[in-house]
């Protein structure tokens, strides 16, 4: 297969069979291992940056089928950035108050501050994926929140948080393996539910959903990243990368400090 663009073009058609979860093209193992580590230095340095600059905040959203490795991801890619200015939410079922508002509002109320990066495992898209292929709410529902959602992350870039989403593609038979694991290793046990097995099930519904996913809210100004997650390794370095990417895009700086502060002395 020929190399495939993390971003999607934008306003195109989207299949995810266009696009390989093996994909390795760019690199191999040993690299990668050693470039992550850099990648990750980097990060942190950006976000005390980005703290001390406080125009920009930055939403990190990751999104994948069971097993894709949401939860590595942020224990990999942000292990070193400070706790001072990072946060990390995990969307489960909605509580009754949670519930009883607009399906945005739950996420609006954890968007992060200026200075501040947060990240989403898991977010408002559940409303066009879960809700969905659960047929939880009517199709003409969830059809209307691509463009809300669409509204929202515009709104969101427009005050100065820039959205950063990550689909994290892996094949059906890496999430078999994933989920086997989970049961045959009792230290994961835990993190698996016999409903997982009911979800795996509705695996082709799925991938129609975050094909429409994808195709309908990959704007400029909030892109899809669709990123090949068979190999950890490989999803690693290319979170990092984007991120860092993004990040030094915006020209961050420190602020100036007071006139004359070059010549004080601590006595």
């Amino acid at each position: 297969m020929s190399h495939q663009p993390l971003v999607p073009p934008f306003d195109r058609p989207f299949k995810l069979a266009d696009y390989d979860p093996e994909d390795t093209s760019s690199g191999d193992k040993e690299q990668a291992l050693a470039d992550i580590v850099a990648l990750r230095l980097r990060l942190n340095e950006l976000q005390d940056v980005l703290y001390a600059d406080r125009r920009f905040a930055l939403l990190v959203v990751l999104q994948g089928i069971d097993a894709a490795g949401k939860d590595s991801t942020v224990k990999s890619v942000f292990q070193e950035v400070g706790l001072l200015g990072c946060d990390v939410v995990s969307f489960g079922v909605p509580t009754a108050e949670e519930a009883a508002h607009d399906f945005l509002w739950r996420y609006h109320r954890h968007a992060p501050e200026r200075g501040k990066f947060m990240i989403f495992n898991r977010s408002y898209y559940e409303s066009v994926l879960v809700e969905r292929v659960k047929n939880l709410v009517p199709k003409e529902t969830w059809k209307a929140r691509y463009d809300q959602i669409n509204r929202f992350e515009r709104f969101l870039s427009d005050e100065g948080t820039v959205v950063m989403k990550f689909f994290l593609h892996i094949s059906k038979d890496e999430q078999r393996q994933r989920l086997q694991e989970r049961i045959d290793n009792p230290n994961k046990r835990w993190k698996f539910r016999a409903g997982d097995l009911d979800e795996r099930k509705a695996w082709d519904g799925y991938q129609e959903a975050f094909e429409d996913m994808v195709a309908k809210c990959n704007t400029e100004h909030a892109p899809w990243h669709v990123v090949p997650a068979n190999h950890k390794w490989r999803r690693d370095v290319l979170v990092a990368r984007a991120l860092i990417e993004r990040l030094e895009g915006l020209k961050l700086r420190y602020p100036q400090p007071e006139a004359g502060i070059e010549r004080m002395r601590v006595v």
